[in-house]
């Protein structure tokens, strides 16, 4: 489920990922505005997902992977006139920040590349590899995706690109690495302050890092000991600085104090567990149930305002631009929100600790293997 960042429209795909429903959220009522028929998109494992949605930054238009085109959605139009040709089956999509290019993933070249596409015309040109989605810091400055391996998930972070030049994600070398993979898209708070991220593949985890820092503030497992399976999109910021809300599989909403860990259980009159969960351009949250319903709540009549800041700008200060050209691995200077290396510490990294990350130990064993000496 996807909110446009600015008109009171969101966009939802229903179980089995082949309805994708436009909802009006205006005036604090939902009404919905279409059902579309669509292919779920393919994985890498050749397993069906749902299909990739995006919302232009600035128009009502909602583009949507079709099989191998590209879906248009408008108040007043869909039809075939509104599909285009896509390169291949993409599996996620982005807007850039400017809404001048489309992101796509994987690229109609491999998998281990993206696609800039032009959606006017439905050209393309190879960019760098990203997997899972966009999040887009509230300047529109940065953004964070993700580069995803079952060893290890980096959390990449781009500048949109040059208007009227290379419309590629421009990759910077400070990086996020996660343990594992199977993260969801990375979310930037209303205030740019914060970034969380869900996971993962093994263990329903949330992580939330300090920004420009990156320092790690929050790391908690949502089931510890519980067999339910969680939603796996059941994040979204306040408007309120600092305030996370969390969708749970007995329906309630927890209200999460980042700064303070504190959480406040909002408990669901019918136990209906949450299927997903976004924030409206006006605040509200939208709450996708279990059930196929969905229901718009008003988290605090009044926020306050989030004040602009220079955030993103201290953020590049501190780092620098990955060579188009080059290996990205060796260039990045990846911290796990405690501790932080080089490539050239990855690469000579040979011992462990039992309580070292999964990605950190099979480095090292890899190290040990192509015969790299401790020193």
């Amino acid at each position: 489920m996807t909110c446009h960042p600015r008109l009171s429209l969101a966009a939802a795909t229903a179980t089995g990922g082949r309805t994708v429903r436009v909802l009006d959220c205006a005036e604090g009522r939902l009404r919905e505005l279409a059902a579309l028929g669509v292919e779920p998109g393919p994985s890498r494992w050749g397993s069906a997902t749902p299909p990739a949605v995006t919302w232009h930054p600035e128009e009502p238009l909602l583009v949507m992977a079709d099989g191998n085109s590209l879906l248009r959605w408008t108040p007043d139009t869909l039809s075939e006139s509104a599909r285009r040709p896509a390169a291949t089956a993409y599996r996620a999509l982005a807007f850039s920040p400017d809404g001048r290019r489309l992101w796509a993933s994987p690229s109609a070249d491999g998998w281990e590349l993206s696609d800039v596409v032009d959606p006017e015309t439905g050209t393309t040109a190879p960019a760098r590899r990203w997997d899972t989605g966009v999040g887009i810091h509230p300047s529109g400055e940065l953004v964070a995706t993700l580069a995803s391996d079952q060893g290890a998930t980096y959390c990449l972070f781009a500048r949109p690109g040059d208007p009227g030049g290379d419309p590629a994600m421009r990759i910077q070398r400070q990086a996020l690495i996660l343990d594992v993979d199977g993260y969801g898209t990375p979310l930037f708070s209303a205030d740019g302050r914060h970034l969380a991220v869900r996971g993962n593949a093994y263990v329903d985890s949330l992580d939330v890092f300090a920004f420009p820092s990156l320092r790690k503030v929050l790391s908690t497992r949502l089931a510890e000991d519980s067999a339910e399976e969680w939603p796996r999109h059941n994040l979204a910021w306040d408007a309120r600085p600092g305030v996370l809300w969390i969708g749970t599989p007995t329906g309630s909403l927890l209200e999460l104090d980042v700064e303070a860990q504190e959480a406040t259980e909002h408990a669901s009159p019918d136990g209906v567990p949450v299927a997903a969960l976004a924030v409206t351009a006006t605040g509200d949250l939208l709450v996708a149930r279990a059930d196929g319903e969905f229901v718009l709540l008003s988290a605090r009549p009044a926020a306050p305002a989030v004040e602009p800041n220079d955030d993103v700008a201290v953020f590049l200060a501190e780092t620098e631009e990955v060579p188009q050209e080059d290996d990205l691995e060796g260039h990045l200077a990846p911290t796990d929100g405690t501790r932080s290396w080089t490539g050239a510490d990855l690469a000579a990294v040979t011992g462990t600790s039992p309580g070292d990350p999964t990605w950190l130990q099979l480095q090292a064993a890899l190290n040990r293997a192509r015969g790299v000496r401790a020193t």
